[in-house]
């Protein structure tokens, strides 16, 4: 149900003079765009020894993505494959085999869940599916557009206990203890499937790349794989009127994700709804704009971004300095920023 997006700005310098005589050691610049996973866009930009090469590389890199969308779905099922779509209809019956993948992923959500005071919660299921079922109803027709009613909503909540998602590492198995516990990873999933292949990307494709699936912008090697230039990601503000972007990012090694008010959203009766659900009002949250997280890891930075949106700033803040390697920037209601100790180091300086 979650939806990030960061502009990804990378300006690469190709100096004409030489691009006729490149050495077999040399890489050139590619990218791809594609938007048939995780139901976003993605643009993947890496250097490579020939455009042969690097469409090999973006089909094993796409193929591999594939696994993980499918096997995170919670919405289709596919054929020959136990998904998490399959898990939410039969888990409540009893314990249901699923691929290692998955349990990894659950496995790291229970983490998330005591890491964010419960903030990110994958078993929110049911109260999520209520807000994605009127967003879309509302999308489809404006005129009757709605929110959830506040008993539906109630009712819902009491099926949301993390201690009912019984995970069994050794028989790989999933099971429901509260029958109507419903599974929902949108907020961790994408960043853990972007995590786990990028990580495998630059292990075996590309030494040096900027990707983004869907705003979830994981960096590694250097732009112009030149071993010293930095990317350059520019994060977008969310204030409508703003001309510029929020702020330009200078890192390598290290991904950004963005949680937002101002792209998935609906209006009811001149009211607008978010997508993102605080999990203590069942409302959608209304403490910031939009909160960017830095950090090495991209599954660490999705669960974050989820958790710091649900938080009024100083908590958020608060959690972001106790951690080593993090940093978050916040974008209040009135479009005020508030950097984490360590987020300005990382802003591209203007020469």
């Amino acid at each position: 149900m979650k939806k990030k997006r960061i502009l990804l700005l990378i300006t690469c310098i190709v100096c004409c003079a030489g691009c006729g005589n490149l050495s077999s050691t040399e890489k050139e610049r590619f990218s791809s765009s594609f938007i048939d996973l995780f139901d976003t866009a993605s643009t993947v930009i890496a250097y490579d020894e020939s455009q042969e090469a690097f469409d090999a590389h973006m089909e094993s890199f796409h193929q591999k993505l594939e696994v993980y969308n499918k096997l995170y779905d919670i919405y289709n099922t596919y054929e020959g494959m136990v998904n998490l779509a399959v898990v939410n209809q039969r888990a409540k019956d009893g314990p249901v085999k699923v691929d290692q993948k998955i349990i990894a992923l659950l496995e790291y959500c229970r983490e998330v869940y005591t890491l964010s005071k419960g903030n990110t919660n994958i078993c929110f299921g049911t109260v999520l599916s209520l807000w994605h079922d009127s967003r879309l109803y509302s999308a489809n027709n404006p005129d009757k557009a709605y929110i959830p009613d506040r008993k539906d909503l109630e009712d819902a909540a009491q099926h949301t206990d993390f201690d009912d998602l019984v995970i069994d590492r050794e028989a790989s198995t999933v099971y429901f203890k509260d029958p109507a516990l419903q599974l929902d990873v949108g907020a961790v999933a994408k960043g853990f499937a972007v995590r786990e292949v990028c990580g495998w990307a630059q292990a075996h494709l590309w030494s040096s790349a900027a990707i983004s699936i869907g705003g979830n912008v994981v960096t590694f090697g250097y732009k112009n794989d030149d071993g010293k230039t930095l990317w350059n990601i520019a994060i977008e503000n969310p204030d409508p009127d703003a001309a510029e972007n929020l702020v330009s990012l200078s890192l390598t090694d290290l991904s950004v994700v963005t949680s937002g008010d101002y792209q998935r959203y609906y209006t009811v009766d001149g009211t607008k709804y978010c997508h993102i659900i605080d999990p203590k009002t069942l409302m959608p949250a209304e403490y910031v704009a939009s909160v960017s997280v830095l950090c090495a890891d991209s599954a660490q930075g999705d669960a974050l971004s989820t958790a710091l949106f649900n938080m009024p700033v100083e908590e958020g803040k608060a959690l972001i300095d106790s951690m080593d390697g993090v940093e978050a920037v916040w974008v209040d209601k009135d479009y005020h920023r508030t950097y984490s100790a360590g987020f300005e180091a990382y802003i591209k300086n203007e020469e």
